[in-house]
């Protein structure tokens, strides 16, 4: 005998993307593609703190004016 019981459950869906330098709620299919997340464990002697948890959500226009000066934009490597 196969005995059922349903259960409710409950689950994270995507809402919306902040970018948590501008605070620019990011709308549209195409703009969300060029989000970037941050995420990274600080390691010993870290400036952000030993052990601690760091995440960031950016925008591509906070994450350019960032690091936009630091980049190597080569075109040759698209196809």
């Amino acid at each position: 005998m196969i005995i059922y019981k349903t259960e409710i459950a409950e689950h994270q869906i995507f809402d919306k993307f902040i970018c948590d330098r501008c605070k620019k709620e990011v709308k549209g299919e195409m703009e969300l593609q060029e989000t970037h997340s941050i995420r990274f464990i600080g390691g010993y002697s870290s400036i952000f703190g030993d052990g601690s948890s760091i995440s960031c959500e950016l925008c591509q226009q906070c994450l350019k004016a960032l690091i936009g000066d630091f980049c190597v934009y080569n075109k040759e490597d698209m196809v």
